[in-house]
């Protein structure tokens, strides 16, 4: 490992860990380590021929000092810097009482000249080693077992506790020397489990390296089965196999099928209609109106690309489905006691949970703490579960709000797991609108709810007030740096005054500088150059429950409630000027990187800052998916959005349910839902770009076998291409891995133990590729300061450098829409993915009402659509391994944006059919009334039987289709031509957060639906609407003034302008702000211009044979 760390003796406070590049590390070798210098090495488990028979569930005095040292420091580091890991007494202003927050706890340290504190256990009670009770800290505790003799400071005895006894095998807590320079550069690649594969290509073969040969010990909870002997049949499962053969097999899942009676009339429809266009298509062809080509060709034109969006649209809804997941079946197979799992611990897999923010802003810390808190009290074992917060924006004011967050957990997720609180994020559960106290039977829940709600607002207040708070701390220490700097300015004998103007920096709580942006930037502390920052505000928790103390007269009882908290990380990745960050897909990238080397969880949970969990028990359910029969396939299991805060009519369709219950409940019968950005389970292998581990051969024409490629390649890689011919050479292999996942041995050391982990359960002979029961019971290794500052490491600016991170690797960059295309990558591969609708909603968040942001959101999604359309992430340009309807699904995704263009046009045509009196058929038969017909009545009973047997109602159908056209007359158009402004001008395209934050207006709680704010992408759809009333005035006139009135071309030139403005009005109800507000003056003019123009078109092109007559006696000036 390229990493060494310097102890520096005269401050307790201070810990350096040198980061090294391979070149720099060979030179540091080369000339020899000083005396005062040790090297930090990662603790490696014992491997699977060296098991201990039996493992030791106390963790020694020894790993709790560096468990406690490395939850304690703010880690920083990266390019070109020192990682420091800075102890901090505090974190936050305010007192701090779980014995998991971060902060320093304890009394001070007995030996003199130091300023440490002494170390605590996972109630908070303090560790003192020696049976005299003498009072020592972290560092001088180390600082006697190495160089003290192993004895005691205080009575000069031997320490009688064994200090590296763990797994009951003895390690030193000094570092191995004398590695060579291959061993030191990549400790995991030199594994004895075999070489690693390099294909005839010489790239690395990841699912060879992965899945076929023998997997090395890596990082997490679980333990390698040991190998069978060569008379067993059975696949590796331990004990006697009858036991599960006799024991009844039961899914965790079930597919509920679509009723016949609903399903098979909504396919023949499809088909109804599709022969219907077909044959409307050619009528229309066959018989122009050649009175007005120009409107007949226009019309054809757009009629037949919207029947070709259509049969985008429909086809890939051919096979919904529905799924069910069994809890119970869940808990029964992972967590009760059986003969390969006697104390009922938990097996199931560890879950990281991702949230991102980048604006504090824009993004309220509130709002974001309040997601923390839902994932802090989700119910999944605490040991299992590491959140993760992104703060993109490196702001010290998410930082304290994440440390206050986790201040209030403390009694916050106790009490809900107490009584049961559903939803879990305190702000939504305050808010409620039902009765809080219905089915709670606990008779201390009245008063326990009271004191909760006490806690909260003054939580609130803290959070609220956290940015001023910062403001008067950093003016106050700044002003005193001044007088500082003043008074040594004189003491130097200087009378001229001081000319140097000292950087207004951000303090934190504990009186030192932040590493991260500052509220005045300066160089090395703004939004785009600051260093990697790492705290962990809780550090993991112990393996066994903790319940509360004795409950006081007026606090909570908490003495028979597991206080734990799961691991939370506060991670601010490295910016500096001249790097392309990749906006969240870097910010994501990172995380992965990170917490692959802190906790490698084998799947990955992600979350907005605004989307909360509120089903506490939804990633069980994700779960049961994952670990079912065939789950070893899924590479994610996407959960439908839903919203809060939306107006109770939806007027711009802000639930979206038509796609996320009608669209993804479809996609999910072919081979699953695109991923959509948050609320995604994933599973880490499938993120690290392998394939699906039991790629199916298939059959080509001609009867022979082709067999699936097992490169994880890119959509232009051939699959075909014969790659079953592998060199073992191992240095070549070793000298790929850097390029694919980076130069960190412990990131790719935990890559095969997170494939093993995320596998299913082998308790049926079916199964092929599980695990054993009881493997993922082991308790994990303590978090100590090399491993995070490793993990500084990885979030470094420059570690992506030539490496497949955002290539291949992780999220996929390239595009402002990095979730569809990192989807359709894992589709691409031959991955399946799951849509998991819970009967409670699983995730909720908020979404912008205002209009103008609205149109910017979907501005964003569709100017992603275009870059897919052009980049090599085409669904045309897709493997075979993506299933025909799949491929269409994601065709559609990059072509909707282009049906604008002929949206448009088609939306003036009844305005310019009116105006000039032509139609775009040369009259109105029988044949196109009832092709007409045809067309509108399939619709109708299409659309009948989506919302019979996706559950959405008629008036969410009828918004959707209302901001269809909204959204395609207004951000398609302008997404169109931006991307074809990128591809053909290489022009950036920039893009603003969404604003999270609510209206000024606090009594109103949907103040923003009425704040208009003008935006260039209102142009066309005004447009279309004044030259579409202007038409009906004038052909109304006209035909009014006519001495042949001709009333059938009115009705139908007004029927479908009728149609046009019927989509067009919550558009235009949202230019009209407030209702009430809006002055009559604007509705007058509105009237006067209308009419003028009106008259204005008659008086120049008056009806034929009256002359410039209007009204007999009226004559036009």
């Amino acid at each position: 490992m390229a990493s060494k760390s310097q102890f520096l003796r005269g401050s307790s406070t201070v810990r350096k860990i040198t980061q090294l590049s391979n070149y720099d590390h060979d030179a540091e070798s080369e000339k020899g380590n000083s005396g005062n210098l040790a090297t930090y090495t990662v603790h490696l488990p014992p491997t699977p021929d060296n098991q201990p028979v039996k493992i030791t569930m106390e963790r020694s005095s020894s790993r709790r000092v560096e468990d406690q040292y490395a939850s304690s420091s703010m880690f920083t580091g990266g390019f070109n810097q020192v990682t420091r890991a800075h102890l901090k007494d505090k974190v936050i202003e305010s007192e701090t009482s779980h014995p998991q927050m971060a902060g320093a706890k304890g009394s001070p340290c007995a030996v003199p000249g130091c300023d440490g504190r002494v170390m605590t256990d996972e109630r908070g009670l303090e560790i003192l080693p020696c049976d005299c009770d003498y009072k020592i800290c972290a560092d001088c505790y180390r600082d006697a077992v190495r160089t003290g003799g192993d004895i005691c400071p205080g009575c000069l005895e031997p320490y009688k506790q064994p200090l590296t006894v763990t797994n009951q095998q003895a390690q030193p807590l000094s570092p191995s020397v004398g590695l060579s320079k291959m061993e030191r550069r990549s400790s995991s690649m030199n594994s004895k489990s075999g070489a690693l594969m390099k294909s005839q290509t010489n790239e690395l073969d990841h699912n060879q390296w992965l899945y076929e040969t023998k997997g090395s010990y890596g990082y997490g909870n679980a333990m390698w089965p040991k190998e069978p002997d060569n008379n067993s049949t059975s696949e590796w499962m331990p004990g006697d196999p009858k036991v599960f053969q006799e024991k009844q097999w039961k899914p965790l899942t079930r597919k509920l099928s679509i009723s016949a009676a609903i399903l098979s009339p909504y396919r023949l429809l499809i088909f109804v209609r599709m022969a219907v266009l077909a044959f409307f298509l050619k009528w229309r062809i066959e018989n122009p109106n050649n009175d007005a080509l120009w409107l007949w060709g226009m019309s054809v034109v757009c009629e037949i690309w919207f029947a070709f969006s259509w049969l985008l649209d429909i086809l890939p809804k051919l096979c919904p489905i529905n799924r069910f997941a069994d809890l119970d079946v869940l808990k029964e197979k992972f967590e009760t006691p059986n003969p390969s799992n006697p104390t009922g611990k938990s097996d199931l897999p560890g879950i990281d949970i991702f949230v991102s923010t980048a604006d504090p802003e824009k993004e309220p810390v509130l709002v974001t703490a309040n997601t923390i808190l839902s994932i802090l009290a989700t119910d999944y074992p605490v040991e299992k579960l590491s959140c993760y917060v992104s703060d993109d924006g490196g702001a010290l004011l998410t930082f304290e709000a994440m440390a206050e967050a986790a201040s209030f957990a403390n009694v916050w997720v106790p009490f809900c797991r107490k009584h049961d609180i559903e939803p879990r994020n305190p702000e939504s559960y305050f808010n409620m609108k039902r009765d809080p106290y219905k089915n709670k039977v606990r008779s201390d829940f009245v008063r326990e709810r009271r004191r909760i709600k006490r806690e909260y607002d003054e939580f609130k207040v803290r959070v609220n007030s956290l940015s001023d708070s910062i403001r008067r701390r950093s003016d106050a220490l700044n002003a005193r740096e001044e007088i500082k700097a003043m008074t040594r300015w004189r003491e130097d004998g200087n009378e001229e005054p001081l000319s140097l103007k000292l950087p207004k920096a951000t303090w934190m709580a504990d009186g030192t500088h932040w590493p991260g942006t500052w509220t005045t930037s300066a160089p090395e502390h703004s939004r785009g150059d600051h260093a990697s920052i790492i705290q962990v505000m809780l550090k993991p928790p112990s393996e066994d429950p903790l319940t509360g103390t004795t409950a006081e007269s007026n606090a909570l009882d908490f003495t028979e409630v597991d206080i734990r908290l799961p691991m939370l990380v506060y991670v601010s990745r490295e910016k500096r000027p001249g790097y392309d960050h990749n906006k969240k897909a870097g910010a994501m990238n990172a995380l992965v990187r990170a917490s692959a080397v802190m906790s490698n969880g084998a799947f990955i949970l992600n979350l907005d800052c605004d989307h909360y969990i509120y089903n506490s028990q939804a990633v069980r359910e994700g779960m049961c998916f994952m670990m079912d029969a065939g789950g070893e396939n899924i590479c994610y299991v996407q959960f439908p959005q839903r919203f809060e805060g939306i107006d109770p009519s939806d007027r711009y369709a802000n639930h979206n349910t038509v796609f996320f219950d009608v669209n993804m409940r479809a996609l999910d019968g072919l081979q699953g839902p695109v991923y959509v950005g948050t609320g995604c389970l994933f599973r880490r292998t499938a993120l690290y770009g392998f394939d699906p581990p039991l790629m199916k051969e298939r059959t080509s024409w001609f009867g022979r076998k082709k067999s699936s490629s097992t490169v994880a390649s890119a959509p232009e890689v051939d699959s075909s291409e014969n790659r079953s011919l592998y060199n073992d050479d191992e240095e070549m292999g070793v000298a790929l891995i850097p390029k694919t996942f980076g130069n960190s041995s412990l990131l790719v050391d935990s890559i095969k133990m997170a494939e093993f982990q995320g596998r299913p359960l082998a308790d049926n002979p079916a199964i092929k590729n599980g695990r054993p029961p009881g493997a993922l019971t082991r308790p994990r290794d303590p978090l100590d300061a090399s491993t995070v500052a490793e993990a500084v490491n990885v979030i470094s600016c420059w570690y992506e450098d030539k490496t497949e991170w955002g290539q291949r690797i992780g999220w996929i960059y390239g595009s402002v829409t990095e979730d569809v295309v990192t989807g359709y990558r894992m589709h691409n591969r031959g991955w399946r993915s799951i849509y998991c609708v819970t009967k409670r909603d699983a995730f909720r968040g908020t979404a912008p009402i205002n209009l103008t942001d609205r149109l910017h959101q979907v501005l964003r999604w569709a100017t992603g659509s275009v870059e897919i359309f052009f980049s090599r992430n085409n669904a045309l340009l897709s493997s075979s391994r993506m299933k025909f309807l799949q491929r269409i699904a994601y065709l559609n995704v990059g072509i909707y944006p282009f049906t604008s263009i002929f949206l448009i046009v088609y939306c003036f045509l009844p305005a310019l059919s009116l105006i000039t009196g032509q139609f775009i058929v040369q009259r109105l038969d029988v044949n196109f009334l009832v092709y007409l017909l045809a067309i509108t009545l399939t619709l109708v009973f299409l659309a009948a039987l989506e919302i019979k047997w996706s559950g959405i109602n008629l008036e969410e159908w009828w918004r959707n289709e209302q901001f269809w056209l909204i959204g395609g007359t207004s951000a398609h158009l302008a997404a169109v031509l931006q991307g074809l402004l990128k591809v053909l001008a290489g022009i950036e395209i920039s893009f603003t957060l969404t604003s999270k934050s609510a209206g000024d207006d606090e009594d109103d709680d949907f103040a923003d639906l009425y704040i208009i704010k003008w935006s260039s992408l209102m142009i066309p759809p005004v447009t279309i609407m004044m030259v579409n009333l202007i038409g009906i005035s004038v052909a109304l006139i006209r035909t009014v003034y006519s001495e042949n009135p001709d009333w059938s071309s009115l009705l139908g030139g007004v029927f479908f302008s009728f149609w046009v403005l019927a989509h067009l009005y919550p558009f235009a109800k949202g230019l009209m702000g407030r209702r009430g507000k809006t002055p009559t003056i604007v509705y007058v003019w509105s009237g006067l211009i209308s009419i003028s123009i009106s008259l204005l078109w008659v008086a120049i092109d008056p009806p034929s044979g009256s002359g410039n007559q209007i009204g007999g006696s009226f004559q036009f000036p």
